[in-house]
């Protein structure tokens, strides 16, 4: 029997699309009316030639990076010894890992500043690079249930048991099976996480605007009460960068896993008894 034109279907997706691609349309088109009677990318040309974007925006791109090792490093170990060693335990972790989501950042960042303050026994607030390392942490902690979703559905595809026993009896540590056999299988929930943690913390307020840092989150909000076409032109770049992001994530993601799951492990030839 021949089907109907699924016409509600489309409509839906038309006015979904709508509801995203006008005001995105909107601010584009403002951001080219800068210069009066025509339509330029003046907006655009003075905010890449600004010392501040230039500034906040590697400060923010460092501390992202950082945070996305760090949070790789704390994430994968754990995934792989809970799924290996304490299934049991997976959910309480799980429930660990949507803590983020629950408890707001404001409440992080008092949190942090009245256990690290000038008062306490380890007061990192008192140099930039204590405070900045309290930023990279706080990006990890927000960043942590969408980095532990993308790993541990990477790591639910492979056989860890498998894997971890093959590699031992060649004589891996288990430390070089995390590292050689671990993390190659799973490098593509990896980057998919990065993607979003990168993302996340790249237009962060509350963490580093109450952290007085540099950072990019506050240079858009403090941009917003000063210009009138920059922050629209700043508000296209960065939905611009999210959607490269998203694409990327979603290029790796479907991305199979290398071809080699052990690693080559050399083996020098016994020595032949003497007569």
């Amino acid at each position: 029997m021949k089907k109907g034109f699924p016409f509600a279907s489309v409509m839906i997706a038309i006015l979904a699309g709508a509801y995203f691609l006008i005001p995105l349309y909107a601010t584009f088109q403002f951001s080219l009316q800068m210069v009066r009677g025509e339509w330029s990318l003046a907006a655009y040309r003075a905010v890449l030639g600004s010392n501040v974007f230039l500034a906040t925006l590697s400060f923010s791109a460092i501390a992202s990076f950082t945070a996305i090792v760090l949070g790789a490093l704390i994430v994968v170990p754990t995934i792989y010894w809970v799924r290996l060693k304490l299934p049991r335990l997976r959910p309480l972790i799980e429930f660990l890992s949507l803590l983020p989501l629950i408890i707001p950042p404001v409440v992080l960042v008092f949190g942090y500043i009245r256990l690290f303050g000038s008062n306490s026994l380890l007061p990192l607030t008192t140099s930039d690079v204590g405070t900045n390392a309290l930023l990279v942490v706080g990006y990890v902690v927000l960043s942590l249930p969408y980095m532990f979703r993308a790993v541990d559905n990477g790591m639910s595809v492979i056989d860890i048991a498998t894997l971890t026993e093959a590699a031992e009896s060649l004589g891996a540590s288990r430390l070089r099976t995390i590292v050689s056999v671990i993390f190659p299988n799973v490098r593509s929930a990896i980057v998919s996480g990065a993607f979003l943690t990168f993302s996340i913390s790249l237009g962060e307020f509350v963490l580093a605007s109450l952290l007085n840092r540099p950072a990019f989150g506050p240079y858009l909000v403090q941009i917003g009460q000063d210009r009138a076409y920059e922050p629209a032109a700043l508000a296209v770049m960065t939905f611009a960068l999210t959607w490269a992001c998203m694409l990327m994530m979603q290029i790796f993601a479907t991305k199979k896993p290398g071809t080699r799951l052990l690693p080559r492990f050399r083996f020098r030839p016994a020595k032949e008894m003497p007569a």
